[in-house]
Protein backbone atom coordinates (compact mmCIF):
# COMPACT_ATOMS: atom_id res chain seq x y z
CA UNK A 1 0.00 0.00 0.00
CA UNK A 2 1.19 3.08 -0.89
CA UNK A 3 0.71 6.39 1.73
CA UNK A 4 0.91 9.96 0.38
CA UNK A 5 0.77 12.63 3.10
CA UNK A 6 -0.43 16.24 2.69
CA UNK A 7 1.33 18.14 5.15
CA UNK A 8 1.93 21.90 5.43
CA UNK A 9 1.88 23.58 9.11
CA UNK A 10 0.09 26.48 7.43
CA UNK A 11 -3.53 27.31 6.61
CA UNK A 12 -5.19 27.94 3.20
CA UNK A 13 -2.61 25.79 1.29
CA UNK A 14 -4.97 23.69 -0.18
CA UNK A 15 -3.97 20.37 1.23
CA UNK A 16 -7.86 19.14 1.48
CA UNK A 17 -8.38 19.93 -1.77
CA UNK A 18 -5.88 17.96 -3.59
CA UNK A 19 -5.84 15.30 -1.13
CA UNK A 20 -9.43 15.00 -2.38
CA UNK A 21 -9.17 15.20 -5.91
CA UNK A 22 -5.23 13.39 -5.72
CA UNK A 23 -7.89 10.32 -3.84
CA UNK A 24 -10.08 10.39 -7.10
CA UNK A 25 -7.93 10.78 -9.66
CA UNK A 26 -6.43 7.17 -8.06
CA UNK A 27 -9.36 5.67 -7.80
CA UNK A 28 -10.09 6.40 -11.61
CA UNK A 29 -6.72 5.09 -12.16
CA UNK A 30 -8.15 1.65 -10.87
CA UNK A 31 -6.43 2.10 -7.24
CA UNK A 32 -8.66 1.22 -3.69
CA UNK A 33 -8.08 4.25 -2.08
CA UNK A 34 -9.23 5.58 1.08
CA UNK A 35 -8.62 8.83 3.19
CA UNK A 36 -7.36 9.61 6.39
CA UNK A 37 -8.92 12.67 7.44
CA UNK A 38 -6.49 13.75 10.66
CA UNK A 39 -7.92 17.28 10.48
CA UNK A 40 -10.68 17.77 13.35
CA UNK A 41 -12.39 19.93 11.37
CA UNK A 42 -13.40 16.58 9.39
CA UNK A 43 -13.76 18.90 5.92
CA UNK A 44 -13.28 15.65 4.16
CA UNK A 45 -15.41 13.49 6.08
CA UNK A 46 -17.81 16.34 4.80
CA UNK A 47 -16.71 16.08 1.74
CA UNK A 48 -17.57 12.43 1.11
CA UNK A 49 -20.76 12.96 2.89
CA UNK A 50 -21.73 15.47 0.21
CA UNK A 51 -20.36 12.36 -2.46
CA UNK A 52 -22.84 9.99 -1.28
CA UNK A 53 -21.08 6.84 -2.17
CA UNK A 54 -18.46 4.91 -0.78
CA UNK A 55 -15.80 4.20 -3.80
CA UNK A 56 -13.66 6.49 -1.76
CA UNK A 57 -14.08 5.67 1.46
CA UNK A 58 -13.00 8.76 3.97
CA UNK A 59 -12.69 8.35 7.91
CA UNK A 60 -11.60 10.89 10.83
CA UNK A 61 -8.40 9.21 12.32
CA UNK A 62 -7.76 10.56 16.20
CA UNK A 63 -4.41 11.81 17.16
CA UNK A 64 -2.45 8.72 17.60
CA UNK A 65 -4.47 6.17 15.87
CA UNK A 66 -2.57 6.72 12.27
CA UNK A 67 -0.50 3.83 12.61
CA UNK A 68 -3.26 0.89 13.46
CA UNK A 69 -5.50 2.33 10.88
CA UNK A 70 -3.07 1.86 8.19
CA UNK A 71 -2.04 -1.65 9.40
CA UNK A 72 -5.28 -2.75 9.08
CA UNK A 73 -6.13 -0.52 5.54
CA UNK A 74 -3.05 -2.21 4.35
CA UNK A 75 -4.48 -5.98 5.22
CA UNK A 76 -7.57 -5.52 3.64
CA UNK A 77 -6.36 -4.58 0.21
CA UNK A 78 -6.11 -0.65 0.41
CA UNK A 79 -3.60 0.36 -2.04
CA UNK A 80 -3.14 3.91 -1.75
CA UNK A 81 -3.66 5.79 1.63
CA UNK A 82 -4.31 9.57 1.01
CA UNK A 83 -3.29 11.44 4.46
CA UNK A 84 -5.34 15.32 5.01
CA UNK A 85 -3.50 16.85 7.99
CA UNK A 86 -4.53 19.67 9.71
CA UNK A 87 -2.60 23.07 8.94
CA UNK A 88 -1.94 24.06 12.85
CA UNK A 89 -1.43 20.92 14.46
CA UNK A 90 2.13 19.86 14.92
CA UNK A 91 1.80 16.42 16.13
CA UNK A 92 -0.83 15.34 14.11
CA UNK A 93 1.30 16.71 11.01
CA UNK A 94 4.37 14.73 12.66
CA UNK A 95 2.08 11.29 12.74
CA UNK A 96 1.39 11.66 9.10
CA UNK A 97 5.02 12.37 8.13
CA UNK A 98 6.30 9.61 10.20
CA UNK A 99 3.63 7.33 8.27
CA UNK A 100 3.86 8.43 4.93
CA UNK A 101 6.10 6.93 2.10
CA UNK A 102 5.61 10.78 0.11
CA UNK A 103 5.08 13.83 1.92
CA UNK A 104 3.82 16.23 -0.28
CA UNK A 105 3.92 20.26 0.17
CA UNK A 106 1.79 22.38 -1.02
CA UNK A 107 2.42 25.71 -1.04
CA UNK A 108 1.14 28.86 -2.96
CA UNK A 109 3.11 30.92 -5.53
CA UNK A 110 3.81 33.47 -2.79
CA UNK A 111 6.59 34.42 -0.62
CA UNK A 112 4.82 34.01 2.68
CA UNK A 113 3.89 30.34 2.01
CA UNK A 114 7.00 29.19 0.60
CA UNK A 115 8.96 30.91 4.07
CA UNK A 116 6.18 28.91 6.19
CA UNK A 117 6.99 25.78 4.39
CA UNK A 118 10.51 25.66 5.52
CA UNK A 119 9.26 24.28 9.27
CA UNK A 120 7.35 21.83 7.85
CA UNK A 121 10.35 20.91 5.22
CA UNK A 122 13.18 20.98 8.71
CA UNK A 123 10.51 18.20 10.16
CA UNK A 124 9.96 16.30 6.98
CA UNK A 125 14.20 15.96 6.23
CA UNK A 126 14.20 15.31 10.53
CA UNK A 127 12.08 12.06 10.30
CA UNK A 128 14.28 10.78 6.87
CA UNK A 129 11.22 10.95 4.35
CA UNK A 130 11.12 11.62 0.88
CA UNK A 131 9.20 14.70 0.07
CA UNK A 132 8.64 17.01 -2.75
CA UNK A 133 6.77 20.35 -3.20
CA UNK A 134 3.76 21.27 -5.06
CA UNK A 135 2.80 24.80 -6.01
CA UNK A 136 -1.05 24.87 -5.84
CA UNK A 137 -3.52 28.03 -6.60
CA UNK A 138 -1.37 29.62 -9.31
CA UNK A 139 -2.90 32.22 -11.68
CA UNK A 140 -4.50 30.31 -14.78
CA UNK A 141 -3.02 32.76 -16.93
CA UNK A 142 0.09 31.02 -18.57
CA UNK A 143 3.24 31.15 -17.18
CA UNK A 144 6.11 33.36 -17.77
CA UNK A 145 9.07 31.62 -19.33
CA UNK A 146 11.43 32.58 -16.14
CA UNK A 147 8.61 30.71 -13.85
CA UNK A 148 8.47 27.86 -16.39
CA UNK A 149 12.40 26.97 -16.29
CA UNK A 150 12.86 27.50 -12.66
CA UNK A 151 9.44 24.81 -12.19
CA UNK A 152 11.05 22.45 -14.36
CA UNK A 153 14.63 22.39 -13.29
CA UNK A 154 13.23 21.96 -9.71
CA UNK A 155 11.24 19.19 -11.14
CA UNK A 156 14.60 17.29 -12.41
CA UNK A 157 15.65 17.23 -9.08
CA UNK A 158 12.46 15.75 -7.47
CA UNK A 159 11.92 19.05 -5.65
CA UNK A 160 8.80 20.02 -7.36
CA UNK A 161 5.85 17.64 -8.45
CA UNK A 162 3.77 18.33 -11.95
CA UNK A 163 2.38 20.23 -12.67
CA UNK A 164 1.76 23.75 -11.31
CA UNK A 165 -1.93 23.37 -10.35
CA UNK A 166 -3.93 26.76 -11.24
CA UNK A 167 -7.09 28.21 -9.21
CA UNK A 168 -10.21 27.34 -11.08
CA UNK A 169 -13.80 27.08 -10.63
CA UNK A 170 -13.96 23.80 -11.35
CA UNK A 171 -11.95 22.79 -8.00
CA UNK A 172 -14.46 24.68 -5.42
CA UNK A 173 -17.62 23.08 -7.50
CA UNK A 174 -16.45 19.48 -7.13
CA UNK A 175 -15.43 19.96 -3.39
CA UNK A 176 -18.86 21.45 -3.30
CA UNK A 177 -20.55 18.06 -4.81
CA UNK A 178 -18.22 15.86 -3.08
CA UNK A 179 -16.51 15.09 -6.54
CA UNK A 180 -13.00 15.03 -8.14
CA UNK A 181 -12.67 17.46 -10.91
CA UNK A 182 -11.98 14.47 -13.12
CA UNK A 183 -15.77 13.61 -12.45
CA UNK A 184 -16.55 16.76 -12.49
CA UNK A 185 -15.50 17.71 -15.66
CA UNK A 186 -13.38 14.67 -16.86
CA UNK A 187 -11.92 17.04 -20.15
CA UNK A 188 -11.57 20.22 -18.21
CA UNK A 189 -7.95 21.96 -17.76
CA UNK A 190 -8.34 21.15 -13.87
CA UNK A 191 -9.33 17.39 -14.56
CA UNK A 192 -5.97 16.98 -16.76
CA UNK A 193 -3.84 18.55 -13.93
CA UNK A 194 -4.68 16.34 -11.54
CA UNK A 195 -3.92 13.09 -14.07
CA UNK A 196 -0.87 14.80 -14.69
CA UNK A 197 -0.41 14.86 -10.71
CA UNK A 198 -1.60 11.22 -9.63
CA UNK A 199 0.90 10.55 -12.69
CA UNK A 200 3.79 12.10 -11.16
CA UNK A 201 2.59 10.42 -7.71
CA UNK A 202 2.26 7.10 -8.59
CA UNK A 203 5.81 7.24 -10.69
CA UNK A 204 7.50 8.59 -7.64
CA UNK A 205 5.80 5.87 -5.05
CA UNK A 206 7.08 3.06 -7.81
CA UNK A 207 10.47 4.19 -8.06
CA UNK A 208 10.87 4.75 -4.13
CA UNK A 209 9.16 0.95 -3.61
CA UNK A 210 11.88 -0.11 -5.99
CA UNK A 211 14.81 1.33 -4.78
CA UNK A 212 16.29 1.32 -0.84
CA UNK A 213 17.80 5.03 -2.40
CA UNK A 214 15.10 6.85 -4.31
CA UNK A 215 17.55 10.23 -4.57
CA UNK A 216 19.87 8.30 -6.01
CA UNK A 217 18.26 6.63 -8.84
CA UNK A 218 15.21 8.53 -10.35
CA UNK A 219 16.83 12.03 -8.97
CA UNK A 220 20.40 11.75 -9.38
CA UNK A 221 21.02 15.14 -8.44
CA UNK A 222 18.58 15.67 -5.33
CA UNK A 223 21.86 15.53 -3.21
CA UNK A 224 22.55 18.99 -4.27
CA UNK A 225 19.44 19.98 -3.72
CA UNK A 226 19.71 18.57 -0.02
CA UNK A 227 23.03 20.32 0.28
CA UNK A 228 21.33 24.06 -0.85
CA UNK A 229 19.37 23.53 2.06
CA UNK A 230 21.68 22.86 4.65
CA UNK A 231 23.44 26.10 2.95
CA UNK A 232 19.73 28.01 3.36
CA UNK A 233 20.01 28.69 -0.24
CA UNK A 234 17.22 26.87 -1.12
CA UNK A 235 14.94 29.25 -0.32
CA UNK A 236 16.25 32.52 -2.03
CA UNK A 237 16.92 30.18 -5.21
CA UNK A 238 13.26 28.61 -4.94
CA UNK A 239 11.66 32.40 -4.94
CA UNK A 240 14.16 33.49 -7.65
CA UNK A 241 12.63 31.34 -9.69
CA UNK A 242 9.73 30.50 -9.47
CA UNK A 243 7.77 34.07 -7.96
CA UNK A 244 7.40 36.71 -10.70
CA UNK A 245 9.84 39.70 -10.68
CA UNK A 246 8.64 42.80 -8.42
CA UNK A 247 6.71 44.65 -11.19
CA UNK A 248 7.08 48.04 -9.16
CA UNK A 249 10.98 47.33 -9.52
CA UNK A 250 10.96 46.52 -12.82
CA UNK A 251 9.05 49.37 -14.04
CA UNK A 252 11.30 52.19 -12.48
CA UNK A 253 13.04 53.54 -14.98
CA UNK A 254 17.49 53.49 -15.13
CA UNK A 255 19.29 56.18 -13.15
CA UNK A 256 20.18 57.72 -16.51
CA UNK A 257 16.92 57.86 -17.82
CA UNK A 258 15.90 59.38 -14.81
CA UNK A 259 18.52 62.15 -14.53
CA UNK A 260 17.80 63.42 -17.93
CA UNK A 261 14.28 63.35 -17.36
CA UNK A 262 14.91 66.37 -14.90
Amino acid sequence: MHIVAFVAQKGGSGKSTLASNVAVAGHLAGERVFICDLDPLQLLVKWSKARKAVDVPVEHIPPGKLAPALAALASKGVTLAVIDTPGADPAACEEAIRAADLCVIPARPNTLDIWASEATLAKVRSCGKDYAFLLNQCPPAQQGVRVERGAQALQQLGALLAPLVSTRVDYQDAIRLGLGVGELNPSGVAAREMRRLWASLRGRLEENARSAAPELSLFPYRSFFDQAIKAHDFYASFLNALLPADRGTAERPPPEDAARRR
